[in-house]
């Protein structure tokens, strides 16, 4: 917990602390690094995502959600072993297992932390933020993050929340 206060702190004290997620680089699950200002004037659907966990079948609707909106909504899979090592070990099995099993078309990123001593910034940043939903560490696999066309963060999604309900639809 020590750890992720200092991440978050050093976040805030940098010297040009992220104001927005599109101040954020990603590396993609093939390796390129994307940048999320790439993204700027759509929205954006953040989900920590895992491969082995009762939620996985969620990789369904989310590319439902993408083929459905992927005009105007950015949607982003971070796998993450964080909760009971429910993900694949290596970022190859992990887009095999979403492409073979889903038929997973949208943009994922790397294997990440997102909580932890190791928490990777964007996350830190996320779950720091103030919102009008909730702050503080990610409770369990696929939880969502809404990001407005400015960056910013709107709306935070529990776990249970599924991707095509209309909680999140409605705001897309």
């Amino acid at each position: 917990m020590i750890n992720t206060l200092l991440l978050v702190f050093s976040l805030w004290i940098a010297p040009n602390p992220p104001k927005t997620v599109y101040d954020f680089t990603i590396k993609t699950i093939d390796g390129k690094k994307v940048k999320l200002s790439k993204f700027k004037g759509k929205k954006i659907l953040i989900v920590n995502t895992a491969s082995k966990c009762g939620y996985t079948p969620q990789y369904e609707d989310l590319e439902k959600l993408h083929k459905q909106y992927g005009k105007d909504v950015v949607l982003i899979g971070f796998p993450a072993g964080n909760f009971g090592g429910q993900e694949l070990a290596t970022n190859t099995e992990i887009q095999d297992f979403c492409k073979k099993n889903f038929g997973v078309t949208f943009l994922l990123s790397e294997k990440v932390s997102v909580k932890g001593s190791d928490i990777t910034p964007l996350f830190a940043y996320l779950t720091s933020e103030e919102n009008p939903d909730f702050k503080g560490d990610i409770k369990w696999n696929f939880e969502k993050f809404l990001i407005n066309e400015k960056g910013e963060l709107v709306h935070r999604y529990r776990s249970g929340t599924k991707p095509m309900s209309t909680e999140i639809v409605k705001n897309l």
